[in-house]
């Protein structure tokens, strides 16, 4: 089989899955050549995958953690921005962010997407006929910039740049973007400095991390760097997994059937099973520290290791029947946020955020109907549908 991950065209045709499978089967530990640029190892199986993110020693994130990583970006914000830090400044940094989004935080942000949610379902209930993609878009970009403390009238500005940052249709459009969001974040920064609310950014500006010359506040720099990784992140994952949640419970009408049936009892499962289902961070790259074995491969020092979660989340040694869309599946211990120092600081957020939702169109909506074809990025760092056409019919 021609393999070729590198290659974005089949996950915007949604024709992957047949390549993982054989590589899970076949090749778990597979060595991908470039023609224009270095190798990688291709880790396809969900222990595997485990292997490397717990062993964040040996297998380290400062040098990038996506595979089209520019050195020289990477290398200005390596132990300044959380995702291409390891300890000790990963666990300083971490620390200091989590604190931010601690259980108050947390609590305002469930009051908050229930509003989001609640506005969301009615504008497009009474639309009829809308982009469900565009709809779960909004969702976490207003949250978390409510918990930013941004004004309510540029939420949707901020998510549309973020989002065109990510799929805009040219390098120097999405440059542009990223420029804008940096531009705007240091500017939010310098006010919160001046005039400090309870809200995120003025915490973690409030906050002191220890380094080896003792504690220090975060520089601007770090703080703007991480309230960008912090919005980006939230963006890709709630986004993608409210509309392929969607997607799924229409293609899976005894599962809709089972989520109205079930209540609130069964949204925890629901949530960890559309997770998993929909993976919205197909890989995240590491570079070995040290010789080290994965699966039955010897990796030497410097190499460059992928980790798929989207194959190690339909990896049938670890979830029989995986190709099964199944809102009561438990144990579920997916990789959708990853694992070990790494997994995601917005995971409890994100899964906040989707229960919600998930309650809600319950809750509001009667069917759900598709009116067209859905669309998917052409992306193998971040994946979901795009578009994805549908009518709401509306619950008497």
């Amino acid at each position: 089989m021609l393999i070729d991950l590198t290659d974005a065209k089949p996950f915007g045709r949604n024709e992957f899955r047949e390549t993982m499978a054989w590589l899970r089967a076949n090749d778990p530990v597979h060595w991908h050549t470039r023609v224009d640029g270095p190798g990688f190892w291709a880790v396809t199986r969900y222990d595997d995958a485990l292997r490397v993110y717990r062993d964040a020693e040996t297998f380290s994130s400062r040098f990038g953690m996506r595979l089209e990583t520019n050195p020289a970006a990477v290398s200005a914000v390596t132990g300044r921005m959380l995702i291409v830090s390891d300890p000790p400044d990963h666990t300083q940094l971490k620390r200091v962010l989590s604190r931010g989004l601690g259980p108050d935080t947390v609590a305002a942000a469930g009051r908050l997407a229930r509003d989001v949610v609640r506005d969301l379902l009615a504008e497009a209930l009474a639309a009829g006929e809308v982009n469900m993609a565009e709809v779960a878009r909004r969702l976490p970009t207003r949250v978390v910039c409510g918990l930013m403390g941004v004004p309510r009238d540029e939420w949707d500005w901020l998510g549309g740049t973020m989002n065109t940052a990510f799929e805009g249709e040219d390098e120097e459009t999405r440059r542009a973007s990223h420029a804008e969001i940096f531009l705007y974040f240091t500017e939010l920064v310098a006010r919160r400095r001046r005039n400090p609310g309870d809200d995120f950014v003025s915490r973690i500006a409030l906050d002191r991390r220890t380094t080896a010359d003792g504690e220090r506040p975060l520089s601007d720099e770090e703080i703007v760097v991480n309230c960008n990784g912090v919005l980006a992140g939230g963006n890709e994952t709630t986004r993608y997994s409210a509309a392929g949640a969607v997607l799924a419970l229409v293609e899976h009408p005894d599962q809709w059937a089972a989520l109205r049936a079930g209540g609130p009892a069964v949204l925890p499962t629901a949530v960890e099973e559309a997770l998993r289902w929909t993976t919205p961070g197909v890989h995240v790259l590491r570079t070995a520290m040290a010789p080290a074995r994965i699966g039955d491969r010897d990796i030497a020092a410097g190499d460059r290791v992928t980790i798929w979660n989207i194959s190690a989340n339909r990896d049938e040694a670890a979830f029989p029947h995986a190709d099964r869309f199944d809102i009561t599946r438990t144990p579920n211990k997916h990789v959708a946020f990853g694992d070990g120092r790494h997994l995601c600081l917005g995971a409890r957020l994100a899964r906040l955020e989707l229960s919600i939702f998930l309650e809600e169109l319950v809750d509001r909506v009667e069917r759900v109907e598709l009116t067209g074809e859905p669309e998917y990025t052409a992306s193998n760092f971040t994946w979901g549908a795009k578009s994805l056409p549908v009518r709401l019919v509306a619950r008497r």
